[in-house]
């Protein structure tokens, strides 16, 4: 019987429990995770943010391998030690799925106020929408701006502005910028 959930469905199905299968926490973001709150947007590919705490990059490749997912680049262990990503591309439908490797600080405050979706009959963790206005505005592309933009709408007096002020304050600090905080308020006034 020809199975009744859409490719995504599939995709993060596989994910969720070959993740499960590490017992490491991760969350959905990127523009899957801004279609979940509420963005009218076409996207091709999947973007998640793994802790694996004190396990090795090879134990993500081996259950990832296992679980329905190749490797998009030869040496996909040494290429995830240098970028912090593993890129590989769901078997059975061919989505690609670039998975982030966590590090500490910002990416531990974000898998730490993830908000569970459920996604036909997946229970998804996904980027708060608060983090995600942040990530997009980081990012500063054209499209995540209007992402970011429509998030900031969808939530409206749900969302905490304040969370993604300290947010974008400690990304500036860390990068030496000043264009993020601005770039928010620009945002809200809009």
């Amino acid at each position: 019987m020809p199975s009744s959930r859409s490719p995504l469905t599939e995709l993060l199905g596989d994910l969720a429990r070959a993740l499960g299968r590490l017992d490491a926490r991760w969350y959905l973001f990127g523009a899957q995770a801004a279609i979940l709150h509420g963005v009218a947007r076409l996207t091709a590919d999947v973007d998640v943010t793994v802790s694996l705490g004190a396990r090795p990059t090879t134990d993500l490749v081996a259950v990832l391998t296992a679980s329905g997912f190749d490797p998009r680049v030869d040496d996909v262990a040494t290429f995830a030690e240098a970028m912090q990503v593993v890129p590989v591309v769901h078997r059975a439908t061919r989505i690609p799925v670039d998975v982030v490797l966590a590090g500490p600080g910002l990416e531990e405050l974000f898998l730490s106020r993830v908000e569970e979706r459920l996604v036909d009959d997946v229970r998804i963790p996904v980027a708060a929408a608060e983090d995600l206005v942040a990530m997009k505005l980081l990012a500063g592309r054209a499209k995540d701006l209007e992402d970011a933009a429509v998030i900031v709408r969808m939530r409206g007096a749900q969302l905490r502005p304040e969370m993604i002020r300290e947010t974008l304050h400690v990304l500036e600090q860390a990068l030496d910028r000043r264009d993020l905080l601005p770039a928010f308020e620009r945002l809200l006034r809009s």
